[in-house]
C-alpha cells in the first residue's frame, strides 16, 4: 500500500490556499496584521500602546515601538511566572531558550498554543505539502520520520509550564499519532546530553525504515556519522535506502553541502531549506532549483524591515512588505500571535522577488565584522568559504572568524578559526583564495585590503577536532538549536577559543 499516495490528499487544500502567496501577498499580511491587532488589544501590551485605536499600518507604525528583547525581557519575566494577558491573550506555558543578549545568558522566547499551532506546527506542514507538490512519486509517509529534538525543563516549577529548545516543546506538543511515524522514542528526542542522545538515537534508528529527516545540519551530521560508525557502511543510503529528503535550517548549509553529499550519494536524494527559528518558521525554499525561500505570509506573523545601514539609528525607516527593494539588505521586524511585539529579531534577508516574496538569509545583525570599515556579513563568509573549499578540496566542520585589531604599527587583518573535516593541502593557498573571494564580493572589504594599506592579509588557524564542540559544551550549549556564532567584531568567543585549542 503506498501510505504516501492517500496521505497527499490531505495537503491538497492547503496546497491550494499556499497559491495566494503568488497572487496576493500583500493581502494575506493585512489579514494577518489585522488578527494581531485585534487579540493584542485585549492585553496589557495592547492597553498600554492604543492597540484599541489602531486601524491602519500606519497606527500601528505609530503606537507600537520597535522593541529588542530587552524591551520586552520584565514582561515576559511575569508571563513566566504566571501572569496573564501580558503580551497576549491567557496564561503562556512554554518557553523556548535561545542565545542570549547583551546582558543575558539566554532568551526566553514565549511559545504561545496560537503560535505553537498556527505557527510552528503549520510551517513543518506546508515544508511538507510543498515538498510533495515537488515530488508526487514520493515515498515519504511509507517509513519514518527522524527528527532531532533538544531538551526542556519545568519553568519555574509552574504546573505544566516548560522551558527549553523550541524543538523539545514542539515534540512534547506533537499530536500523539505523529509519534508512530517519528523517531526516536520521545524519552531519547528529549535527553539533555547530546554525545548521549546521539548514540541513543543511531542505535535506534539504524535498523528503521527512515524517509526523511529534519534538523540542524551540523548536529544531524554528527548524528549520521555515529549511524556509519556503527553500521560500518560507506555511504547512508545502503543503511536507510528509502532515505529521500533532509528538511534542515538554523544555519547555513553550505559549508556542510559537500559532505552530505559524500555521505548520501543517490540521486534521489533532496535537500529543503526551511527558515524556522526560537521567534517562530518564517520561510520555506519552494523550488529545488533556487536556493531563495518563499516568505510565509499567513502563519500569525507580520513583517517589516529595516535598511541594514540603519539599524541603531533613531531615524531609521521602516517599512512594510510591500515597499522592500530586491538585493537589498534588511533586518527583519516582527509581530507574532507570540506575543512578540516589533520584535527585532536580529536575523538580515535579502529579497530576490516580490511576486512571490522570495528571500535569502545573509546574516545577524550582531554577527559581521566592521571593525575598521569593511561590513563584511555571513552572506560574504559563506560564499568566500564556498570559494575556498570548493578549489582546495577542503571541507569545514565549524568556523568563527574575528578582527586582530591595529599594532603598534598599524597593522590589522582578519583572523579565521576553523575546524575542517577535510583539511587543504595548503592552508596558505586556502587562506589566498578566501581573501580573494572576499574582495571580489565585497567592495569595502577589497578597499581596505588594497595595497595592505589599512587590513592585512587574513589569517587562518587550524582548529583542533571537536574544539567548537568542546567549546559549546564548556557553556552548557551542545546540541539543540545551539550554534557556533560565526563573525563578532569583539574577540571573546576567539581569544575563548584559541585558549582551548
Amino acid at each position: 500500500m503506498n501510505l504516501t499516495k492517500i496521505a497527499s490528499k490531505f495537503f491538497l487544500p492547503r496546497q491550494k490556499e499556499l497559491d495566494r502567496h503568488y497572487t496576493d501577498p500583500e493581502g494575506l499580511q493585512r489579514k494577518v496584521l489585522n488578527y494581531l491587532i485585534e487579540h493584542g488589544q485585549h492585553t496589557e501590551y495592547g492597553r498600554n500602546h492604543l492597540l484599541g485605536a489602531t486601524k491602519t499600518y500606519e497606527d500601528f507604525a505609530q503606537n507600537i515601538p520597535i522593541n529588542t528583547y530587552d524591551d520586552l525581557k520584565s514582561d515576559i519575566d511575569r508571563m513566566r511566572r504566571g501572569d496573564p494577558n501580558v503580551l497576549w491573550p491567557g496564561v503562556v506555558k512554554w518557553y523556548a531558550k535561545s542565545s542570549g543578549t547583551t546582558n543575558d545568558r539566554s532568551k526566553f522566547i514565549p511559545v504561545t498554543h496560537d503560535g505553537i499551532h498556527n505557527l510552528h506546527y503549520k510551517g513543518g506542514k506546508d515544508a511538507v505539502a510543498l515538498y510533495l507538490r515537488n515530488n508526487p512519486d514520493s515515498r515519504i509517509f511509507d517509513g519514518k520520520s527522524l527528527i532531532l529534538g533538544g531538551s526542556h525543563s519545568p519553568n519555574y516549577n509552574l504546573d505544566g509550564s516548560l522551558v527549553g529548545d523550541l524543538s523539545a516543546i514542539l515534540i512534547e506538543n506533537i499530536n500523539p499519532l505523529a509519534n508512530l511515524v517519528r523517531v526516536p522514542k520521545k524519552k531519547t528526542a528529549l535527553l539533555s546530553d547530546f554525545e548521549v542522545k546521539r548514540d541513543r538515537i543511531a542505535k535506534e534508528c539504524i535498523n528503521k525504515n527512515v524517509t526523511n529527516i529534519s534538523g540542524v545540519p551540523s548536529w544531524m551530521l554528527s548524528v549520521l556519522v555515529r549511524v556509519m560508525e556503527l553500521s560500518g557502511k560507506q555511504h547512508l543510503e545502503e543503511v536507510w535506502p528509502n532515505l529521500e529528503v533532509f528538511f534542515h535550517g538554523g544555519i547555513a548549509f553550505t559549508p556542510y553541502r559537500n559532505q552530505y553529499e559524500q555521505l548520501i550519494t543517490s540521486p534521489n536524494m533532496h535537500y529543503m531549506e526551511t527558515y524556522n527559528a526560537s521567534e517562530g518558521f518564517f520561510g520555506i525554499q519552494d523550488d529545488p532549483n533556487d536556493k531563495a525561500m518563499l516568505l510565509m505570509l499567513d502563519y500569525g506573523v507580520f513583517y517589516e524591515f529595516i535598511p541594514l545601514e540603519e539599524v541603531g539609528q533613531d531615524d531609521a525607516h521602516v517599512i512594510p512588505l510591500e515597499d522592500v527593494e530586491l538585493d537589498r539588505n534588511y533586518a527583519m521586524v516582527i509581530t507574532t500571535s507570540c506575543g512578540l511585539w516589533r520584535y527585532m529579531i536580529g536575523d538580515t534577508v535579502k529579497f530576490t522577488s516580490k511576486k512571490p516574496y522570495k528571500f535569502l538569509i545573509t546574516g545577524r545583525t550582531k554577527y559581521y565584522i566592521n571593525a575598521f570599515g569593511e561590513e563584511l556579513i555571513m552572506e560574504n563568509a559563506e560564499k568566500g568559504l564556498a570559494y575556498a573549499c570548493e578549489h582546495s578540496g577542503a571541507q569545514i566542520r565549524e568556523y568563527t572568524a574575528a578582527p586582530v585589531y591595529m599594532d603598534s604599527n598599524a597593522k590589522c587583518c582578519h583572523q579565521w578559526l576553523i575546524e575542517f573535516t577535510k583539511e587543504p593541502d595548503s592552508i596558505e593557498h586556502f587562506s589566498n583564495l578566501l581573501d580573494s573571494k572576499l574582495q571580489e564580493i565585497n567592495s569595502d572589504y577589497e578597499a581596505k585590503r588594497s595595497h595592505n594599506v589599512t587590513l592585512q592579509h587574513l589569517e587562518v588557524v587550524k582548529a583542533r577536532p571537536n574544539l567548537f564542540n568542546d567549546w559549546l559544551k564548556s557553556k552548557q550549549k551542545l546540541g539543540g538549536q545551539h550554534k557556533v556564532p560565526r563573525l563578532s567584531n569583539s574577540r571573546k568567543n576567539m581569544d575563548e577559543l584559541l585558549e582551548m585549542n
